[in-house]
């Protein structure tokens, strides 16, 4: 499974790109309006430190403002990945980007549908929000399921990446259930290399060794 970093804050895409594991970048408007720094800018920061994919998001609900600004975010790096939402124009933006060659990525997808109907229009990418569904009582993970046994039938190339990941809980049933891709935070990330018990054994090899050698 691939692991994309969720965030617009550059220090903490360096620091998962120093463990080595790191395959891309997702950002969003929120994101980018937490760091307070124009869009365009911090996605060519972004775009030098990762050479995977970088989502940039569209801001445009409209599909000719889509298509202008999927033209403008392409200008800034070979590796850039277009955001769009999966609504109508959405869709038909997709259509139109994928069969110029253009990569997208389909966010906000809340039902398997969906998922198929991007899949068909040429997505690269399609963008389940798993723990957004956990907080209104769904299940987050049967989706994944779903959309994975649905591109399966049907041979999609579009991969799955798994989005709004909350705990490294989430992360490993991504990789049970079959998820190409899982997007998460930095601390997600990092959590998913920590365990009580390999801090114990840790501590007592080196306690071991100091009775013994000094």
């Amino acid at each position: 499974m691939e692991i994309y970093i969720d965030t617009a804050n550059l220090d903490e895409i360096k620091q998962a790109a120093d463990l080595g594991i790191l395959d891309g970048v997702t950002t969003n408007p929120t994101l980018i309006a937490k760091e307070g720094i124009d869009y365009g800018k911090r996605l060519a920061e972004i775009c030098k430190v990762v050479s995977g994919p970088v989502s940039a998001e569209v801001i445009a609900v409209d599909f000719d403002g889509m298509m202008k600004e999927a033209r403008e975010r392409l200008k800034i790096a070979d590796n850039i990945v277009i955001k769009l939402p999966v609504t109508l124009p959405g869709l038909k933006a997709c259509k139109a980007l994928a069969d110029e060659g253009v990569k997208t990525n389909m966010t906000l997808c809340f039902q398997s549908l969906q998922a198929m109907m991007v899949a068909k229009a040429g997505a690269f990418l399609i963008s389940p929000f798993i723990g957004r569904l956990d907080d209104v009582g769904e299940d987050g993970m049967e989706l994944i399921r779903n959309i994975r046994q649905i591109y399966d039938n049907y041979g999609f190339d579009t991969k799955i990446l798994a989005a709004s990941i909350r705990h490294p809980n989430h992360m490993l049933h991504c990789a049970l259930a079959g998820a190409d891709v899982a997007t998460a935070p930095l601390k997600v990330i990092t959590d998913c290399m920590k365990h009580p018990l390999t801090d114990i054994g840790l501590e007592r090899f080196l306690s071991d060794y100091k009775k013994a050698f000094g």
